[in-house]
């Protein structure tokens, strides 16, 4: 991934495009389409910690889960290119689409998952990974998932207080649309092992999860 320096969202953005960016029809582990159509009861997620090629391996792994994608959120400029993000001139984060079942696994577990496996507390960074587009971001559908995010949120920052991490800088938004990346960012660490990963975690379990799966 690109190392950036830039440390604050831009006040204008480049104008991007109409059109959506090609990218894959299926995805690559599961086979499942990627953009749907996603089977009836399943819900979304969405959450950005740092590089996204990463960060969506932790979410497909997990059962339950019916697709993942990598994609681009929270920034101006519509159907931005990764180039485009990587400038620091689109707003965007690069974030995680997660698709899951409720019935196998619940939307406090997919927190669990966010917040052990980055260090949530760094801004506008994750690791040696510098830039806005690698902030750690919660982006909430509906005020169920708002409301256990907070709940998360306030649970883990404690965690991490009594370790001696400073205050956590996770934005948590309404979900705002989501951009799929190009082909290649998709489930780039199963077609390339050996690939790069910047994410590391704190260490610090987290308080919540691993419970009965529940409405989210």
């Amino acid at each position: 991934m690109f190392f950036r320096k830039a440390a604050e969202l831009p006040a204008a953005a480049l104008p991007g495009r109409d059109e959506p960016l090609a990218t894959a029809e299926a995805h690559f582990v599961s086979g499942h389409a990627l953009k749907g159509p996603y089977p009836a009861g399943t819900r979304s997620a969405m959450f950005g910690m740092g590089c996204f090629w990463g960060a969506e391996k932790l979410f497909w792994q997990l059962d339950g889960v019916h697709i993942t994608a990598a994609g681009y959120a929270a920034g101006l400029t519509p159907n931005a290119t990764y180039e485009e993000v990587c400038s620091g001139q689109t707003g965007h984060n690069e974030v995680v689409l997660v698709v899951f079942d409720p019935a196998i696994l619940s939307y406090m577990d997919l927190l669990k998952t966010f917040w052990e496996g980055h260090d949530p507390t760094q801004g506008m960074r994750q690791g040696n990974d510098t830039g806005t587009q690698y902030r750690s971001g919660i982006y909430v559908y509906g005020e169920a998932q708002r409301d256990q995010a907070e709940e998360s949120k306030s649970a883990y920052e404690a965690s991490l207080k009594a370790r001696g991490y400073g205050l956590v800088t996770t934005e948590i938004l309404e979900a705002p649309e989501f951009y799929f990346a190009e082909e290649y960012h998709q489930q780039y660490l199963a077609k390339n092992p050996a690939g790069y990963c910047g994410l590391g975690g704190t260490g610090v379990s987290c308080p919540i999860g691993a419970g009965a799966p529940e409405d989210a």
